[in-house]
Protein backbone atom coordinates (compact mmCIF):
# COMPACT_ATOMS: atom_id res chain seq x y z
CA UNK A 1 0.00 0.00 0.00
CA UNK A 2 0.89 3.57 -0.65
CA UNK A 3 -0.44 7.01 0.48
CA UNK A 4 -0.31 9.01 -2.79
CA UNK A 5 -2.00 12.21 -1.12
CA UNK A 6 -2.88 13.58 2.31
CA UNK A 7 -4.14 17.34 2.82
CA UNK A 8 -6.49 18.57 5.55
CA UNK A 9 -5.96 22.65 5.21
CA UNK A 10 -3.93 23.30 8.81
CA UNK A 11 -5.57 26.81 9.28
CA UNK A 12 -9.45 26.46 9.23
CA UNK A 13 -12.37 28.71 10.67
CA UNK A 14 -16.05 28.01 11.83
CA UNK A 15 -18.74 27.66 9.25
CA UNK A 16 -15.95 27.44 6.10
CA UNK A 17 -16.62 24.28 4.69
CA UNK A 18 -12.90 22.38 3.92
CA UNK A 19 -12.10 18.59 2.50
CA UNK A 20 -9.94 16.12 4.10
CA UNK A 21 -8.42 14.20 1.23
CA UNK A 22 -6.59 10.66 0.93
CA UNK A 23 -5.88 9.17 -1.90
CA UNK A 24 -3.97 5.26 -1.54
CA UNK A 25 -2.52 3.13 -4.03
CA UNK A 26 -2.23 -0.93 -4.29
CA UNK A 27 1.19 -1.04 -4.59
CA UNK A 28 1.06 -4.79 -3.55
CA UNK A 29 0.39 -8.62 -5.61
CA UNK A 30 -3.15 -9.07 -4.11
CA UNK A 31 -6.28 -7.29 -4.49
CA UNK A 32 -7.63 -5.49 -1.14
CA UNK A 33 -10.79 -7.15 0.21
CA UNK A 34 -12.69 -3.66 0.60
CA UNK A 35 -9.72 -0.61 1.28
CA UNK A 36 -11.18 1.31 4.65
CA UNK A 37 -10.04 4.43 6.32
CA UNK A 38 -10.68 5.31 9.72
CA UNK A 39 -11.06 9.01 10.97
CA UNK A 40 -10.04 9.43 14.36
CA UNK A 41 -10.58 13.24 16.90
CA UNK A 42 -13.50 14.47 14.98
CA UNK A 43 -15.67 15.32 17.57
CA UNK A 44 -14.77 15.58 21.63
CA UNK A 45 -16.11 14.73 24.56
CA UNK A 46 -18.51 16.99 26.63
CA UNK A 47 -18.85 16.51 30.03
CA UNK A 48 -22.47 18.85 30.97
CA UNK A 49 -24.90 17.00 33.12
CA UNK A 50 -28.09 15.32 31.68
CA UNK A 51 -26.60 15.41 28.08
CA UNK A 52 -28.12 12.24 26.20
CA UNK A 53 -24.74 11.80 24.70
CA UNK A 54 -21.85 13.32 25.38
CA UNK A 55 -19.73 13.18 22.23
CA UNK A 56 -20.04 16.28 20.21
CA UNK A 57 -18.75 17.04 16.50
CA UNK A 58 -15.44 19.37 15.73
CA UNK A 59 -16.62 18.92 12.21
CA UNK A 60 -20.01 18.29 10.39
CA UNK A 61 -19.64 16.07 8.12
CA UNK A 62 -21.57 17.49 4.90
CA UNK A 63 -20.32 14.30 2.81
CA UNK A 64 -18.54 11.44 3.59
CA UNK A 65 -16.22 9.36 0.17
CA UNK A 66 -18.34 7.23 -2.08
CA UNK A 67 -20.94 7.98 -4.76
CA UNK A 68 -24.21 9.45 -3.80
CA UNK A 69 -27.18 7.27 -4.58
CA UNK A 70 -28.56 8.42 -8.19
CA UNK A 71 -31.37 8.95 -8.70
CA UNK A 72 -31.69 10.35 -5.00
CA UNK A 73 -33.84 8.43 -2.60
CA UNK A 74 -36.78 10.65 -1.10
CA UNK A 75 -36.38 10.22 2.64
CA UNK A 76 -35.04 11.65 5.86
CA UNK A 77 -31.37 11.87 5.82
CA UNK A 78 -30.07 10.21 8.85
CA UNK A 79 -26.24 9.75 7.49
CA UNK A 80 -24.61 12.41 5.58
CA UNK A 81 -24.41 11.69 1.63
CA UNK A 82 -21.67 9.46 -0.05
CA UNK A 83 -21.58 5.68 -0.54
CA UNK A 84 -19.20 4.89 1.77
CA UNK A 85 -20.29 4.29 5.35
CA UNK A 86 -19.76 1.24 7.35
CA UNK A 87 -21.24 -0.07 10.59
CA UNK A 88 -17.82 0.70 12.17
CA UNK A 89 -17.68 3.97 13.89
CA UNK A 90 -15.67 6.65 11.61
CA UNK A 91 -14.84 4.17 9.44
CA UNK A 92 -15.42 4.58 5.80
CA UNK A 93 -14.57 1.82 2.96
CA UNK A 94 -15.05 2.13 -0.77
CA UNK A 95 -14.81 -1.77 -1.85
CA UNK A 96 -12.36 -3.79 -3.83
CA UNK A 97 -8.65 -2.22 -4.58
CA UNK A 98 -6.67 -3.83 -7.30
CA UNK A 99 -3.11 -4.03 -7.89
CA UNK A 100 -1.72 -0.96 -9.10
CA UNK A 101 -5.20 0.86 -8.80
CA UNK A 102 -5.75 3.86 -6.77
CA UNK A 103 -8.80 5.08 -4.83
CA UNK A 104 -9.43 8.61 -3.71
CA UNK A 105 -11.50 9.44 -0.44
CA UNK A 106 -12.87 12.83 -0.06
CA UNK A 107 -14.63 14.34 3.22
CA UNK A 108 -16.54 17.64 3.13
CA UNK A 109 -16.71 18.84 6.25
CA UNK A 110 -17.79 22.25 8.16
CA UNK A 111 -15.62 22.63 11.01
CA UNK A 112 -18.00 23.50 14.19
CA UNK A 113 -15.41 24.01 17.02
CA UNK A 114 -12.74 26.40 17.07
CA UNK A 115 -9.25 25.27 18.75
CA UNK A 116 -6.13 23.28 18.34
CA UNK A 117 -7.13 19.51 17.06
CA UNK A 118 -4.84 16.48 15.51
CA UNK A 119 -7.15 14.41 13.34
CA UNK A 120 -5.71 11.34 12.89
CA UNK A 121 -6.44 8.49 9.84
CA UNK A 122 -5.43 4.69 9.51
CA UNK A 123 -6.19 3.05 6.15
CA UNK A 124 -6.89 -0.94 6.33
CA UNK A 125 -6.90 -3.17 3.68
CA UNK A 126 -10.52 -4.45 4.73
CA UNK A 127 -13.25 -4.25 7.61
CA UNK A 128 -12.19 -8.21 9.12
CA UNK A 129 -10.29 -10.67 8.79
CA UNK A 130 -6.58 -10.82 7.98
CA UNK A 131 -6.03 -8.23 5.25
CA UNK A 132 -3.89 -5.70 6.55
CA UNK A 133 -2.72 -2.44 4.80
CA UNK A 134 0.79 -1.90 4.87
CA UNK A 135 3.69 0.81 4.01
CA UNK A 136 6.82 -1.10 1.64
CA UNK A 137 8.79 -0.60 4.96
CA UNK A 138 6.31 -3.22 6.57
CA UNK A 139 4.61 -0.32 8.82
CA UNK A 140 0.89 0.81 9.44
CA UNK A 141 -0.76 2.99 6.69
CA UNK A 142 -1.43 6.00 8.77
CA UNK A 143 -1.01 9.57 9.33
CA UNK A 144 -2.13 13.08 11.15
CA UNK A 145 -2.76 16.33 10.75
CA UNK A 146 -2.54 19.28 13.15
CA UNK A 147 -5.40 21.75 12.56
CA UNK A 148 -6.18 25.59 14.00
CA UNK A 149 -10.07 26.00 13.38
CA UNK A 150 -10.29 29.96 14.14
CA UNK A 151 -13.15 31.12 16.17
CA UNK A 152 -14.86 33.50 13.63
CA UNK A 153 -14.65 33.32 9.70
CA UNK A 154 -13.18 35.58 7.85
CA UNK A 155 -14.69 38.27 6.59
CA UNK A 156 -16.10 38.74 2.88
CA UNK A 157 -18.88 40.10 0.50
CA UNK A 158 -20.53 39.31 -2.07
CA UNK A 159 -19.36 41.36 -5.33
CA UNK A 160 -22.33 43.29 -6.45
CA UNK A 161 -20.81 42.88 -10.53
CA UNK A 162 -19.88 38.88 -10.32
CA UNK A 163 -22.09 37.54 -7.84
CA UNK A 164 -19.00 36.09 -6.44
CA UNK A 165 -17.66 35.88 -2.91
CA UNK A 166 -14.75 37.66 -2.08
CA UNK A 167 -12.50 38.30 0.81
CA UNK A 168 -12.87 41.40 2.11
CA UNK A 169 -15.30 44.11 3.73
CA UNK A 170 -17.44 45.68 1.27
CA UNK A 171 -16.73 48.37 -0.32
CA UNK A 172 -12.97 47.40 -0.82
CA UNK A 173 -11.20 49.49 0.72
CA UNK A 174 -9.94 52.44 -1.66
Amino acid sequence: MELVHASFPAKQSIARKVTLLLAVRNSGSETMPNVAVTLNSLDYVEHYPELAANKRPIWAIERGPGRIAKPSVQSVEVAQPGGGQTAYVNTWALGPLAPGRTRVFAWRVAPVKAGNYIVHFVVAAGLAGRSRATLASGRPVHGAFRVHIAGTPPVTHVNPSTGKVEPGPFPPPA
